[in-house]
């Protein structure tokens, strides 16, 4: 089992910034951020391989957010700038073990999750 821990989430103004951090209870193959709006399917908004470092992004995220991680701790981060009210949502962690072929962007394809903060960006 693993447990994540999410933190970081509030409310903003429309251009700025808000992280977000995931503190897992051990180490995990891949960690991604996810969001969801009322109504709204989850979405994948950021991935990261834990052990090589590589990212991936939506593309609506892409240039002003970024996902990183400090391996020490088990930890994930997501930088949030240039918010847009379109980024209203919950935000998720969520963690696998493996990849065995899969996309990174489909929530069904995480065993584990965070509880979720919410992020709200005002206009």
């Amino acid at each position: 089992q693993v447990q994540l821990v999410e933190s970081g989430g509030g409310s903003v103004q429309a251009g700025g910034s808000l992280r977000l951090s995931c503190a897992a209870s051990r180490y995990t193959y891949r960690m991604a951020w996810f969001r969801q709006a009322p109504g709204e399917e989850r979405e994948g908004v950021a991935t990261i391989l834990t052990g090589s470092g590589n990212t991936a992004y939506v593309d609506s995220v892409k240039d002003r957010f970024t996902i990183s991680r400090d391996n020490a701790k088990n930890t994930v981060f997501l930088q949030m700038n240039s918010l847009k009210p379109e980024d209203t949502a919950m935000y998720y962690c969520a963690a696998r073990v493996g990849d065995w072929g899969r996309s990174w962007s489909r929530a069904s394809d995480y065993t584990y999750w965070g509880q979720g903060t919410q992020v709200t960006v005002s206009s």
